[in-house]
């Protein structure tokens, strides 16, 4: 599944505004995601964003689903 991050930028080890990222795992409503740092992890689905600014955070926007159709429903 590829989603695209829609919200404020935060670090260069972080997300990017309007950056496509590839969902390697779905666990416990949060995406498991090789983010700008190159590393994997966990992102909530609701509202994704840093773990030190809580009021940087933003939405996923559904590119690709191949599998988890009903998925783009839990995001918005």
């Amino acid at each position: 599944m590829k989603v695209k991050y829609i919200g404020e930028s935060f670090g260069v080890e972080g997300l990017t505004n309007g950056k496509e990222y590839e969902v390697i795992a779905i666990e416990d409503d949060m995406f498991r995601i090789i983010d700008d740092s190159g590393e994997d992890y966990l992102y909530s689905i609701s509202r994704p964003g840093s773990l030190e600014d809580s009021s940087r955070c933003g939405k996923w926007e559904v590119v690709e689903d191949n599998e988890n159709k009903d998925l783009e429903k839990v995001i918005k």
